[in-house]
């Protein structure tokens, strides 16, 4: 069972940059679809990046609000980050990291994969 604790958030000027950590326990040594998620109240929970992690690959998909701005990668010890560059007032939110286990996959397939274990989340909030 993966246990996931996000951290990093806080509160940034508009332009700024925040990377946000997902420390995770749990993980086999199998392939993961492992994603970021924003919601605000009132909204549904966006995907903003997702990877498909494996022994020989991190392939990597962006929606279109975050691409260019937002890198996600996970290093060796099972952490997912979140790099967050040129934030905007839109990026305000709460974030959620998510993974669970797929044997197959790619960056694309787990933009639409159904996750099921999410962290507690973590704030942003972006001022101007």
């Amino acid at each position: 069972l993966v246990e996931l604790v996000e951290s990093g958030g806080g509160s940034v000027q508009a332009g700024g940059s925040l990377t946000l950590s997902c420390t995770g326990s749990g993980y086999t040594d199998g392939a993961y679809c492992m994603g970021w998620f924003r919601q605000v109240p009132g909204k549904e929970r966006e995907g903003l990046a997702h990877i498909y992690s494996s022994r020989v690959s991190k392939l990597a998909y962006y929606a279109d609000s975050v691409k260019g701005r937002f890198m996600i990668s996970r290093d060796n010890k099972n952490t997912l980050y979140l790099q967050m560059n040129n934030l905007e007032l839109g990026d305000t939110g709460m974030y959620y990291c998510a993974a669970d286990p797929s044997p197959i996959g790619s960056g694309t397939y787990c933009s639409t994969f159904k996750y099921y274990t999410y962290g507690q989340g973590t704030q942003v909030t972006v001022a101007s």
